[in-house]
């Protein structure tokens, strides 16, 4: 028993001594990988670094390109005696900014070691020639081509972002991944599919002697890394239309979006006043002067502004009031200049009375949709106020309000969409009631959306009940998108009930001047355009401006909603920018009719009504 004991424990002894064996047999003949990290300090990696991903527009136009840029890069420890005067004067420099940038390279010595850093970036393609020609009278100093951005059009500056050298959290966040020098997307587009856009750096090896000077190339080379240049990426943006809702917002704050109803792909999304492609290739050097701007340009109003839908959201409470059956095509409601209740009015504007369905979406009747509402709260079909109320909100919520919609665009929030605890909260339990909270009848109230959450509805309505999630990367050879942007997304209405409020916002726009529709500023004969205007309070000025719309009437092609701060009323501003965005799109052209409309909305400014 005590000898089998001890053979079996020889034989572990001699497969584990076997096992390490074979493993220092790998690591000291087989694989020199070990070998190069001991080494280290008698190597130079030069870091080679990728070609960032093309973006495309949908149409196959480029929308953010590359070009050559030059870095003057220095070791600090290989920088002998040189003549600081010609140094200074090729590289345009003045002898202060070296003497400051050795000092920081003295402080940091033990960190930097041998590593090169960069001391100018981007120098002219002139200088840079100059330089080359002089190194060899520079030890230490190198010159570094690498790959920056640049924008053929103008479209887009927060959609596309901005790319910029990372930062110590930065490379913290994306350990092993990112070091010093290296460049990454932070906003929008860039941000969003860095991982995809970015590629692989690659490397040379190059062996150093006793004296600490770069000699020959490390095993003839046979150790290089090519870089793998990053993924070319196709957007859904059309860049003409980008570039016309650009110039049509131009002047004014707000946003437009537009959204192709069938796919879900983003056609347009303009946020203004926005950023200029122009300062995205070297975003750092104006970065302080975009965010001392008072309008906030780097704020993406149509993912990230938390509106007041306005009237627009009575197409909402009317489908939502089908579906519960307190409401049908024929219902009527009186209004008298608004809706009456105890001593309390929630005003509207004059028109006849009273109104079926269609028509209260054609004249955008406050007083029809606060019966409407009423009714879906006081019905008891879903239980008391409180449980109604919590059945409303997850109605609401699958139009996709209240919620981050899943787009592919970054940064993008949810809105509010209140329900029954939020208002036991506020009153205490049982201490509201319908009437209470009338003003969500209207868009009002505590009801906060995206321009985008606006678009997603427009298009959702002109497919009769669903929605595919909006998004702004198409599938492509390389870059593949989620399969959830390609099913669709249903609301908890039937689409039974979808054709009467298509009808009623046809009406609102085809119905003539002189009927009381409240959008026929935005007929385009032959369109067929089907919109609903909003005009949504603003306790700090002018009422905002809204308007969402979509066109055909049938098998539509586009909708949009414009959304424009101290706008006035929906058909002031709105209307018209959103239905000249349908037009160009449409017909390529806008008519000779609507050219002085077109002429106002280029020209209009309303920058003095905004407050900053």
């Amino acid at each position: 028993m005590i000898l089998d004991r001890r053979n079996k424990l020889l034989i572990g002894l001699g497969i584990v001594a076997a096992i390490l064996i074979a493993r220092l047999f790998v690591i000291q003949i087989i694989d020199n990988k070990y070998k190069i990290d001991a080494s280290n300090n008698s190597m130079v990696y030069n870091t080679i670094y990728p070609t960032r991903g093309i973006m495309h527009d949908r149409n196959g136009n480029i929308l953010v390109g590359n070009k050559v840029a030059y870095d003057i890069l220095v070791t600090p420890r290989e920088v002998e005696a040189f003549d600081t005067t010609a140094f200074c004067r090729i590289l345009g420099v003045d002898r202060d900014f070296l003497e400051t940038k050795f000092a920081e390279y003295r402080k940091y010595r033990r960190k930097i070691g041998y590593q090169s850093v960069i001391l100018l970036k981007q120098v002219p393609t002139e200088t840079y020639m100059r330089f080359a020609e002089t190194a060899y009278m520079f030890p230490g100093f190198r010159g570094q081509a690498r790959n920056i951005r640049e924008y053929p059009f103008n479209a887009g500056g927060n959609l596309l972002g901005y790319v910029s050298e990372v930062d110590q959290s930065y490379i913290n966040r994306h350990p092993g991944e990112y070091k010093s020098g290296d460049y990454a997307g932070m906003t929008g587009i860039e941000a969003a599919r860095e991982a995809d856009l970015r590629g692989e750096k690659g490397y040379s090896i190059y062996l150093r002697d006793s004296r600490n000077k770069i000699m020959t190339r490390y095993n003839d080379g046979e150790m290089d890394k090519e870089a793998v240049p990053g993924k070319d990426i196709t957007t859904t943006i059309d860049a003409n239309l980008q570039h016309y809702g650009q110039e049509l917002m131009k002047n004014k704050v707000g946003s437009l979006v537009a959204i192709e109803p069938s796919t879900g792909e983003i056609l347009t999304l303009v946020s203004s006043p926005g950023i200029d492609v122009d300062i995205l290739a070297d975003f750092g050097a104006h970065y302080n002067e975009v965010l001392s701007n008072p309008y906030k340009p780097m704020f993406n109003r149509a993912v990230q502004a938390p509106y007041p839908p306005g009237s627009v959201f009575k197409l909402v409470n009317g489908l939502i009031g089908l579906q519960e059956g307190v409401l049908t095509p024929a219902s009527r409601y009186p209004c008298s200049m608004g809706y009456h209740f105890g001593k309390n009015k929630l005003g509207c504007h004059a028109h006849r009375s009273p109104l079926d369905l269609e028509e209260s979406i054609m004249m955008s009747c406050n007083a029809y949709y606060c019966y409407v509402f009423r009714n879906i709260l006081e019905s008891g079909r879903n239980g008391n106020i409180a449980e109604s109320m919590d059945k409303w909100n997850e109605y609401v919520k699958s139009f996709g309000f209240g919620r981050k919609l899943g787009s592919d665009f970054p940064a993008e929030l949810p809105g509010f969409i209140p329900d029954s605890k939020y208002y036991d909260k506020r009153y205490r339990k049982g201490g509201w009631k319908a009437t209470t909270v009338i003003s969500l009848s209207i868009g009002q109230g505590e009801i906060g959306c995206t321009p985008l959450h606006l678009a997603n509805l427009c298009a959702t309505i002109a497919n009769r009940g669903y929605y595919y999630i909006p998004h702004i990367v198409k599938d492509s050879k390389l870059v593949s998108i989620d399969p959830k942007y390609k099913e669709k997304v249903y609301t908890m209405v039937d689409t039974s009930y979808f054709p009467v409020v298509v009808e009623g916002m046809y009406r609102a726009v085809n119905s003539g001047y002189g009927s009381g529709a409240t959008a026929s500023v935005a007929e385009v004969k032959g369109l067929d355009i089907c919109g609903k205007t909003g005009t949504a309070q603003n306790p700090r000025g002018d009422d905002n401006s809204v308007f969402i719309c979509f066109a055909p009437k049938d098998n539509p092609k586009i909708a949009v909603a414009a959304y424009i701060e101290h706008g006035s009323f929906g058909a002031r501003w709105a209307a018209p920018i959103a239905s000249l965005l349908i037009e160009k799109y449409l017909n390529g052209e806008i008519c000779p009719e609507r050219k002085p409309l077109e002429k106002r909305v280029l020209e209009g400014d309303l920058m003095d009504k905004v407050k900053p």
